[in-house]
């Protein structure tokens, strides 16, 4: 290696000028006159010739990097035409690396190098040379510029960016392929000799791969490389610079190339038959078992897709893939019966589902295998043999009676005789039993339809060698009517009439409820228990109406203002007249006790009809103050209560009250009759009271 190099820098300095005999000679000419390099030497005369050499730069100096030797370097010569020898002239160095890298001799204008110079650290020296008189310090020459180019050698060996590189290429790829292409870089000057030219080389990877010399392009060697028998190799590339020949510098870097996959494997069963069992009981949807075909390939290109495709069970079965195992797994379709039939056979077939047309000459990239599934015999419970069963009886059979009769079978080929039972938690009275051999289900206990109209029980079968599997059924029981209520009376009622009432007045509407069937639907006839010369009974098939048959002798609405009766009319609203007496009645005030259902409004028929609630009886002991105030408070959260239009006021004072009447109309002062005919000028929500007091028909002489 050593000698190499001496050859080439001896072959540089015959062909380069010398350094030693090359001088920048300054010249007095015009600015736009080149100055150029001379060589000196002396003629026959003894006087000295110059010859301007051709092709040289006047403006240049160079030098060879990386000096070896013990002495300045010698880098060339400056001079002057003005310089006479006798060392007038100073000459004077300025720029890059002037006074520490370069030095000049300041008396003869040779100009050294103090150090070993690399090119790749700086490729060329800029510097200013001029010539000055050494007593007047007068510059007898321009400044001029010139460079020092420094000459490369061979000093760096190409390197790649990276140790190792990572590549694939597709399996079963043509001759020639390319796979990835890996660049060196040399430092040295690539437009100088051939230190830069790098040519690329395989060192490792043969058969399999080559690399083109100049691209550092890797390219695939063999064809038909299969994954599947080798999927990673290690190729090692080598950069080599003086264009590969012997005395280049060189370096090295690794490839580690991978096969990827190509669906060139079709998948392929690994039995020609499969045997599976599956119990007789197991419900629709039940996971049977599952096949599988195998795939060399991976990933996308392993990916199958199964289907029944034949077989005696094709309604029976079905069959999915798992993605993530690529299974094909088998359900249940639909129920089986060990009994019916005890052996299917199917037909499956695997077929890829990315199938690449270039391998198409391999073969169909599917499979086919046969799955036989056998039916185990289950000892199952017994049938029913209706879902649900409705018996309907009526409520007034006797004790013991049958109503109805289940039926249940051992669906088994060994039939075994059945057991039947009552779930007791459907029948908590013991109202029902069941004769356990027959299923025939009879009454313990008398039925009566007004308690319970519906009997939901659930009857148990099961077999008599097992009586742990067991089988439920509903059987819901409908009670009938018969007539065996008598009717009563819908509330209990307590009347009042005003004593002047007229003959014929309706005084009470009266109904009965019955709880036999049809619901609303019977015919009640009405009578008075006993004869009273003084009401009768209309019986209307439905309700009844009670009327007034005669009238006491009218009287005046307040004999005195002792005399407080228990019915108070006010009159200090524009509600419904006469017909909001009703409302106003405190007769309950003189006895709590007496508290009878609430009456809708008579004079005004409400949008809705609310059915009335009845009111608790307060205990005789009740404070008065404590009962008007439990009144008032079912007024207002009772929305079919008045007022309606009118404003109903409760108000007590006790016994002997101080306070007067606050009636518009005076209370009449004698026991005669008064006339109250001026009551029909007062409108028609006065005349109720006016026919009561005025010139109407009076019944007082009746007898």
């Amino acid at each position: 290696m050593i000698i190499q190099q001496v050859l080439v820098l001896l072959l540089l300095w015959v062909y380069l000028p010398h350094p030693c005999c090359t001088e920048m000679l300054f010249r007095r000419t015009t600015e736009h006159q080149p100055k150029g390099f001379v060589t000196r030497a002396s003629g026959s005369d003894g006087k000295a010739l110059y010859r301007q050499k051709r092709g040289w730069m006047w403006n240049q100096f160079f030098l060879l990097e990386e000096y070896t030797g013990s002495d300045y370097q010698y880098v060339g010569k400056l001079h002057s035409d003005q310089d006479k020898g006798d060392g007038s002239l100073k000459y004077i160095l300025s720029g890059d690396g002037a006074g520490t890298l370069f030095i000049i001799d300041e008396k003869t204008g040779d100009i050294h190098a103090t150090r070993r110079i690399d090119r790749e650290e700086k490729a060329f020296y800029t510097l200013r040379a001029q010539a000055i008189n050494r007593r007047t310090l007068r510059p007898v020459e321009p400044e001029s510029e010139f460079v020092i180019k420094i000459h490369d050698i061979n000093d760096n060996e190409p390197t790649f960016p990276e140790e190792f590189y990572t590549a694939s290429v597709p399996e079963m790829s043509v001759v020639g392929t390319s796979v990835v292409q890996v660049t060196a870089t040399d430092a040295d000057d690539p437009s100088y000799g051939n230190s830069a030219r790098v040519i690329y080389s395989i060192l490792q990877g043969q058969p399999y791969f080559s690399v083109e010399p100049e691209t550092g392009i890797i390219r695939t060697a063999l064809p038909n490389m299969n994954r599947e028998n080798r999927e990673q190799y290690q190729v090692v590339i080598q950069a080599k610079d003086m264009g590969g020949q012997m005395g280049g510098l060189s370096g090295t870097t690794t490839v580690n190339i991978t096969l990827t996959d190509v669906n060139d494997n079709p998948p392929r069963f690994p039995q020609n038959t499969i045997h599976l069992r599956i119990p007789e009981s197991s419900p629709v949807g039940t996971a049977i078992g599952s096949v599988k075909a195998t795939d060399a390939d991976i990933g996308k290109n392993a990916e199958v897709e199964y289907r029944i495709i034949d077989g005696d069970g094709t309604d029976m079965f079905d069959i999915m893939t798992q993605k993530d195992t690529q299974e094909g797994i088998i359900t249940l379709r639909k129920p089986l019966d060990y009994e019916t039939r005890r052996l299917y056979t199917l037909k499956i077939e695997a077929e890829n589902t990315h199938v690449d047309p270039r391998f198409y000459y391999l073969g169909p990239f599917k499979d086919t295998t046969i799955v036989k599934i056998s039916v185990e015999d289950i000892d199952e419970p017994p049938v029913f043999s209706r879902s649900s069963y409705l018996f309907e009886v009526h409520e007034d059979i006797e004790v013991g009676t049958i109503i109805g009769t289940v039926m249940a079978r051992d669906p088994d080929s060994a039939s075994s005789p059945i057991r039947f039972s009552l779930d007791r938690h459907t029948d908590l009275d013991r109202v029902f039993n069941i004769h356990s051999g027959n299923g025939s289900i009879y009454t313990s206990k008398p039925l009566d339809r007004e308690i319970s109209q519906w009997h939901n029980l659930s009857v148990i079968a099961a077999e008599m060698n097992n009586l742990k599997d067991t089988t439920r059924v509903p059987v819901y029981v409908r009670i009938l009517d018969v007539n065996d209520n008598a009717p009563q009376f819908a509330v209990f009622y307590d009347t009042f009439v005003c004593e002047n009432a007229r003959a014929g007045q309706l005084i009470q509407t009266i109904s009965a409820v019955d709880k036999d069937d049809p619901l609303g639907g019977q015919k009640f006839f009405f009578s008075l228990a006993a004869v009273n010369p003084n009401f009768t009974v209309q019986d209307n098939e439905v309700v009844l109406f009670a009327a007034l048959k005669r009238q006491r002798k009218k009287e005046p609405l307040i004999l005195s203002k002792e005399d407080i009766r228990d019915n108070i009319v006010s009159y200090n609203d524009e509600g419904g007249g006469e017909e909001d007496t009703q409302a106003f009645d405190i007769g309950t005030l003189r006895n709590p006790a007496a508290i009878e259902d609430k009456k809708l409004r008579r004079d005004i028929i409400p949008e809705t009809l609310f059915i009335p609630r009845r009111t608790p009886s307060a205990p005789d002991n009740t404070d008065v103050r404590d009962f008007i105030n439990q009144r008032l408070k079912e007024h207002d959260i009772d929305p079919s209560a008045p007022p309606y239009d009118s404003l109903a006021t409760y108000a007590y004072e006790g016994n002997d009250s101080i306070a007067e009447s606050l009636s518009s109309l005076e209370s009449g002062t004698t026991e005669g009759d008064q006339n109250y005919d001026y009551l029909r000028e007062w409108g028609p929500r006065f005349n109720k009271l006016a026919e009561m007091y005025g010139g109407g028909e009076s019944d007082k002489d009746a007898s």
